[in-house]
């Protein structure tokens, strides 16, 4: 174990768990980058590396979800009604291929050339695949700065590991907590960073 903590963000469905993990990354980017820029230096590598989350709307219903390549901006739908597919979660047809195709390269590049690794939605979609299980995994032993949201009800072993972590923190969104706990989780963050 690290000394730099893996923060789990983790909440009910639509409970606002992307857009706290999105102001912390901000804060996190725009001190990072000022700090930097006052030492007189220039931001070479990525600050974050990793995923990001998106569903896809259509007037207001979801109808499936992507993932972004932080650093790239590589996309990739990885759910959707649409996707006729054996393999069905939620009534979303899953496309594993897509999700190893995004998750796993952008996974490993962040791990080896960023200061902070970025998870969005460890959940019911990704764990289907055994090798974002297994990229997951990996970076967690890495000593980084790492966020994640994770789904609340999953009992997959990978979240269950998560949740036990010595060096782990697992924060809940509420209605009560939103907006203040961008700013508890970049204090968290930035003590060994």
């Amino acid at each position: 174990m690290g000394i730099h903590p893996k923060i789990g963000i983790t909440g009910l469905p639509r409970s606002g768990k992307s857009a706290v993990m999105e102001k912390v990354l901000k804060m996190l980017v725009d001190e990072r980058t000022r700090e930097i820029k006052m030492r007189g230096g220039t931001v070479e590598k990525p600050i974050l590396g990793g995923l990001r989350t998106e569903p896809l709307l259509d007037n207001g219903e979801r109808l499936g979800y992507k993932i972004i390549d932080v650093v790239t901006g590589e996309e990739g739908i990885i759910a959707h009604k649409s996707i006729d597919s054996r393999l069905r979660v939620l009534g979303y047809g899953i496309d594993i291929e897509e999700l190893n195709r995004v998750a796993i390269p952008a996974i490993d590049y962040a791990q080896h050339n960023c200061e902070v690794l970025v998870i969005d939605e460890i959940g019911k979609f990704s764990v289907e695949s055994e090798a974002f299980v297994s990229a997951v995994r990996s970076a967690l032993e890495v000593d980084m700065p790492t966020l994640l949201t994770l789904h609340k009800k999953s009992r997959h072993p990978l979240l269950q590991d998560i949740r036990r972590r010595d060096d782990g923190r697992i924060l809940e969104v509420t209605p009560v907590n939103r907006a203040l706990l961008p700013y508890k989780i970049h204090k968290l963050m930035r003590e060994t960073y």
